[in-house]
């Protein structure tokens, strides 16, 4: 692995499991087995360099999504084996985690790529759940955009939930109440 994406992989790391203001440049140095030097030849700062992680993550977040959203089922089903997909529940999203992070919201430039993945999220859902529609597998009273809104909020609050309880059960019971609730308002 070259040296850019060792800085960039330890610093997607380092951001998911200490957030912004945690990740020191020293930090990302020692985990990439990176010099100081190398790091500043590569990257203007740590914001740089914290960017080109964020984008990273954002990007493999929303690939994982699309491979579930693009795969064989019905809109629910589809849904469901995205809100089902393995995850690493405890440690939290990598990206929902640095909303909660004051200098990553308070800079528009790094708080960009996290708020494009949400909308991504929100509109290939929405999409999804159109689709559903169009073939009539969901009932047409549904709302595409305001389900789709509630299927990421239930998937953030589970990880929140999850965290607190220390337990990956409230993340569980939170996707599969939102999967409930879906195949409610599909036409049989």
């Amino acid at each position: 692995m070259s040296t850019p994406e060792r800085l960039i992989e330890s610093t997607q790391e380092l951001l998911w499991e200490r957030g912004y203001v945690g990740t020191s440049p020293k930090a990302i140095q020692q985990r990439a087995a990176a010099g100081q030097g190398s790091m500043y030849h590569h990257f203007k700062g740590k914001p740089d360099l914290a960017l080109a992680a964020i984008r990273r993550s954002a990007d493999e977040r929303q690939a994982l999504a699309e491979e579930q959203f693009s795969g064989a089922g019905t809109a629910v089903e589809r849904v469901a084996a995205y809100l089902r997909r393995e995850r690493d529940v405890l440690r939290g999203c990598p990206i929902g985690r640095l909303t909660q992070d004051p200098e990553v919201v308070a800079d528009p430039t790094l708080r960009q790529p996290v708020a494009d993945t949400f909308e991504h999220l929100t509109r290939r859902l929405t999409a999804v759940l159109t689709e559903g529609q169009a073939l009539g597998q969901l009932d047409s009273e549904l709302d595409p955009a305001d389900t789709a809104a509630t299927v990421v909020a239930v998937l953030q609050g589970g990880y929140v939930l999850a965290r607190a309880a220390d337990s990956v059960e409230p993340f569980r019971r939170a996707t599969e109440g939102a999967i409930a609730l879906l195949a409610a308002r599909e036409l049989r």
